[in-house]
């Protein structure tokens, strides 16, 4: 082949590519002439400047302000992220970080709170709030497994080391009691809901150790359910609640004696306000004020 003929050649695959460019910017041209007009939105650096201020001050202040607002303390609160985190529950996104999310559940769950009024707090849509909500729902689910525990059956550490609780309650791996959660049921089963207060609830039975880490829990019956009922059924359900051999529960009077559980003496004073100055005049008041100062570790587990 001569040099004129690769010249030629040469000038034909030249002309070919400047008319494929040509064509491609003709086509781009008429599509972005032919597009409609792009929606433009207002600036958002206000909006997320006072986000960021708002969660700053939600879980970046002291640990008072951060159980008044999200019912929890600073470090548990940065825990429970990073377990969702490393168990790949929850994801940080592009505009939302696991912490906020966390965060929009927590306010919501722990004050009765709509979707509406905390909106403004996170500068979010009722949408999103929606969305990340469920997610988060779905995460605690995922961790029963690792929050609910079976409890232990060595002496636990609070009584091994009271001469108030030692010997006397050294079997006792726990407290068991049951707490009412508002809830929103259709109008036909309204009256199984209805609890003493006159709100709809359910009554939620739970099972806690000394550590205040819940052993076992029981939701769905009806606020109108006695406290005994649902405890018949926790025992006679096949993944229900199980007692070791030779260990109790401590229960308040609402629960009848049964093999495993130890309610205090009915009729006789109980709680330490119910006692004043005074100091127990029996052996039954003392067993009682012995039972109540045990007993109130659910009660604190439940807040």
């Amino acid at each position: 082949m001569d040099l004129a003929e690769r010249r030629r050649r040469l000038v034909a695959r030249a002309g070919s590519l400047v008319a494929v460019i040509a064509a491609w910017m003709f086509m781009w041209y008429r599509r972005r002439m032919l597009a409609p007009p792009a929606v433009t939105y207002g600036p958002m650096l206000e909006r997320d400047r006072v986000r960021a201020e708002q969660l700053r001050f939600i879980y970046h202040s002291d640990d008072v302000q951060c159980v008044e607002l999200l019912r929890m303390k600073r470090a548990p609160f940065f825990q429970l992220c990073d377990l969702f985190r490393s168990r790949q529950l929850l994801r940080d996104s592009i505009h939302t970080s696991i912490e906020e999310q966390v965060a929009m559940f927590l306010l919501v769950v722990g004050h009765n709170l709509r979707f509406r009024c905390i909106k403004m707090t996170f500068r979010r849509s009722i949408e999103t709030i929606s969305r990340y909500f469920r997610e988060v729902l779905y995460a605690v689910g995922e961790l029963r497994n690792k929050m609910i525990v079976p409890p232990s059956t060595a002496v636990p550490a609070k009584i091994r080391n009271s001469r108030r609780w030692y010997p006397y309650f050294k079997d006792c791996i726990g407290a068991i009691d049951g707490t009412h959660v508002l809830a929103r049921v259709p109008a036909s089963q309204r009256a199984a809901f209805l609890g003493r207060k006159g709100t709809t609830t359910q009554n939620v039975l739970a099972a806690v150790d000394f550590d205040l880490r819940f052993t076992y829990v029981l939701a769905g019956w009806g606020g109108s359910a006695h406290d005994a009922l649902i405890l018949a059924d926790a025992l006679e359900r096949e993944d229900g609640l199980r007692v070791p051999q030779g260990k109790f529960y401590l229960a308040d009077a609402g629960y009848a004696v049964r093999p495993g559980f130890l309610p205090p003496f009915r009729g006789t004073r109980y709680h330490l306000r119910e006692f004043g100055a005074r100091t127990p005049q029996n052996a039954r008041e003392l067993f009682n004020l012995r039972h109540s100062s045990l007993r109130v570790t659910v009660e604190r587990a439940f807040g």
